[in-house]
């Protein structure tokens, strides 16, 4: 069974923690004071109960105290306190003799060993001070001493110029490397004012700056700015200067740092042209050109006038005669078009690989547009040593509104420019609102074009297809639809938006899959100009044939006639071979397409809406005869003839008068989907 005396010492210890823990910082915690005040509570217990009685073995109480950091201005009092009643009132020490006259003389004997141990840690921490100043005060002047040394050597042997000035401006000190800068030896620039070798056109400012440092404003400043050489040539250099104050904080001197930066300041002025300049020509490029197009645009009083030029057959030079030579005529080309606006306020650019621009801001003598355009193309047509010589199509916008963006701007001669392409070569045309806002919605039409198939909206349509002569069915042919726009759109559009590889796959399959389920006759198909003169078409209709279950006799493929004229007939070939009925679509009638007839093994052929929809109109003045004679020699040869688009069962009938085997369009209805038939 444990002594009782144990616990009631550790409670002594408990309230001894209690009393002293706010007096002052111990890096220990609560439970590991207590343990450390247990210890005294110890010696002090057993001095009061030891016979003979001697208060010698307290003092280490004190002294252990102030040791363990207890040496807060309330410590001493609170300990004697609690020790004062502990001790007196203990039920361990009840029955000691003379215990009050024993408490008192143990709490002197702490209070005084705590008081000569506080004197004791007085004086180490003022020996440790006085140390410690004395260390300080060595390593201070060791310090200055080095740091002397230092400046001495960087100032001596510093590949930058230094020039230490009063706050007049007079050099009190220079080093040899603004000399060396200079060309002037630097015991020469001590007692001159510094503000003398710098550039006049830049004395002034900086005059101001070290005006402003002198009295106090700014501590430093830095700036790039010219000195110049003895010999009166310009140096840039980079500036550091500081201001150096006295020991009363009071502004002293100036010290002027200074980087000859001539070579970096010429290289960024390069570089600077290189950005905004084309490194062939040397004329602006297209981001300069833009900034200044927007800065013309914005100040004119008269209207300015943007020409957006592209090379015709450009790539005819490039390929033909190679690379070098037509990097010449590209620089050639510029130089003729700066000297054709020689005279204009105006500026030349080359926005891209052969196209350039020109913006001039009118005036009374400025050339009207048609006359400019023939400037330009006259300039161009001389031939180069080489022989080539240019001309270009041409874009024009003519005073564009106010209001107009710099983007809007490029953007509408960029669209006229291609419209004038369209018409051949050496054309140019003036913007025209009504069909740039026409073009401009087909092309958003055909750029949304790629999500509306991925999104569902296209579908395949059928029109039946009718032997006119006897009324039967020969088939169903499919036809795209996007909401408003019909299968010659549809194809016209992704014919512009790249699509038409993609979208013929897709119609083909979904047309394929259609045909298999039903018993309509024989699925006709015609293909887009770049599906027919696809290298992988052969793989892709047998692939989808596989797939869907769709007999290649089920199937009639319409090759695009002008692809055929342009890539020569292996689909046609390579399709017949594999059992597949092909045959000529979007047939005009020409020369080169009936030879192609007898070259190619086709068995059908579909005219080209735009001349049956020409030859509609002309029916009444069209000889019938000559017409049938046509059809006649293409029937001749084997080849089906059908014509496509027939609005109404009269010209159907004319149709049939002409001779013709089939045809389809509206005069049997509407198109329907794939589900109805």
């Amino acid at each position: 069974m444990a002594s009782p005396v144990r616990p009631r010492r550790r409670e002594l210890a408990r309230d001894w923690m209690r009393a002293v823990y706010p007096t002052a910082y111990v890096a220990l915690s609560p439970a590991e004071i207590e343990r450390f005040l247990l210890e005294l509570v110890d010696v002090l217990a057993d001095a009061v109960q030891a016979e003979p009685f001697t208060a010698e073995p307290v003092a280490v109480v004190g002294e252990r105290l102030v040791r363990a950091h207890f040496t807060g201005p309330e410590t001493l009092r609170r300990t004697v306190d609690v020790l004062g009643r502990a001790l007196l009132f203990t039920p361990e020490l009840r029955d000691v003799p003379e215990l009050a006259e024993k408490v008192v003389t143990i709490l002197g004997a702490v209070s005084a060993s705590y008081a000569s141990a506080m004197r004791l840690d007085a004086f180490d921490r003022q020996e440790e001070v006085k140390w410690a100043l004395m260390a300080a005060k060595q390593r201070v002047e060791r310090v200055l001493r080095v740091s002397e040394a230092r400046f001495r050597e960087v100032f001596g042997t510093s590949g930058f110029g230094i020039a230490i000035t009063d706050l007049s401006g007079v050099c009190v000190e220079v080093n040899e490397a603004l000399g060396e800068m200079l060309g002037i030896p630097h015991g020469e620039l001590t007692g001159r004012r510094l503000i003398e070798l710098f550039h006049p056109s830049d004395a002034e400012v900086l005059s101001a700056a070290y005006r402003a440092a002198g009295v106090g404003r700014v501590d430093r400043f830095r700036e790039q700015r010219r000195l110049v050489r003895g010999d009166g040539e310009p140096v840039w250099v980079r500036l550091a200067v500081s201001l150096l104050r006295d020991a009363d904080g009071r502004p002293a001197y100036h010290v002027t740092m200074a980087e000859d930066v001539t070579e970096l300041h010429l290289l960024q002025k390069n570089l600077d042209f290189q950005l905004l300049h084309d490194s062939l020509t040397g004329l602006s490029n297209r981001q300069h050109f833009v900034t200044r197009l927007e800065a013309m645009h914005g100040r004119s009083r008269t209207g300015i006038t943007l020409y957006h030029l592209d090379l015709d057959a450009f790539s005819v030079v490039n390929n033909g005669l190679g690379h070098v030579v037509g990097d010449q005529l590209l620089r050639e080309v510029a130089r003729r078009l700066e000297g054709v606006v020689a005279q204009e306020k105006a500026l030349v650019a080359r926005i891209g690989g052969d196209e350039f621009a020109i913006v001039v801001d009118g005036s009374p003598t400025t050339p009207k547009v048609p006359d400019m355009v023939e400037r330009i193309n006259d300039a161009l047509a001389e031939p180069l040593e080489c022989g080539a010589a240019l001309s270009a199509s041409i874009g024009v916008v003519d005073r564009p509104p106010a209001d107009w963006d710099v983007d809007e701007l490029l953007r509408a001669a960029n669209a006229t420019l291609h419209r004038a392409k369209a018409n051949g070569k050496r054309q140019w045309l003036p913007y025209d609102r009504y069909e740039d806002t026409r073009s401009r919605t087909r092309l958003a039409r055909a750029a949304r074009m790629p999500g509306a198939l991925a999104g569902g909206e296209l579908e395949v349509e059928y029109l039946p297809v009718l032997e006119l002569v006897s009324g039967k069915g020969l088939g169903q042919v499919a036809r795209l639809r996007w909401d408003e726009s019909g299968h010659d759109e549809c194809v016209e559009l992704a014919e512009a938006n790249g699509l038409s590889l993609a979208l013929g796959q897709w119609a083909l399959r979904e047309a394929a899959e259609a045909a298999a389920g039903w018993s309509a006759g024989t699925l006709h198909v015609e293909l887009s100009p770049m599906q027919s003169r696809d290298e992988d078409l052969v793989g892709t209709v047998k692939r989808i044939l596989d797939e869907t279950g769709l007999p290649g006799t089920g199937l009639r493929i319409f090759l695009d006639t002008r692809s055929m004229l342009a890539d020569g007939g292996d689909n046609a070939q390579v399709l017949r071979d594999n059992g597949i009925a092909v045959g000529l679509a979007r047939f005009n009638g020409g020369q080169a397409e009936l030879s192609l007839l007898g070259e190619l093994s086709v068995d059908a052929m579909v005219l080209a809406p735009s001349v049956v929809r020409r030859l509609a109109e002309q029916r009444e003045s069209l000889p019938h005869k000559a017409i049938g004679q046509m059809v006649a020699a293409i029937r001749e040869a084997g080849v089906a003839v059908f014509v496509p688009d027939v609005p109404t069962a009269e010209l159907a009938d004319w149709w049939r008068n002409v001779g013709v085997d089939g045809a389809f369009g509206g005069f049997t209805g509407p198109a329907v989907p794939g589900y109805e038939l």
